[in-house]
């Protein structure tokens, strides 16, 4: 690598909104974020599950025909 062209990567702190805090490496000290995966829907099972159907039950739904 050349000298003096890369940014320094050095030892990190990420916290969340919700409070958790990680420990990491980066070229910035320390970074702030939303969501994190101690609270991110995904990550903690919260995730509502859209189970309304396609096109083609919403047509059937709206002239009645089964």
């Amino acid at each position: 690598m050349k000298e003096g062209l890369h940014p320094e990567f050095t030892e990190s702190t990420i916290t969340c909104a919700c409070g958790n805090v990680l420990e990491t490496k980066s070229t910035k000290k320390s970074m702030s974020v939303d969501v994190c995966s101690k609270c991110h829907p995904y990550w903690t099972g919260n995730l509502k599950q859209n189970t309304t159907g396609g096109r083609a039950d919403k047509f059937k739904k709206k002239y009645g025909i089964q």
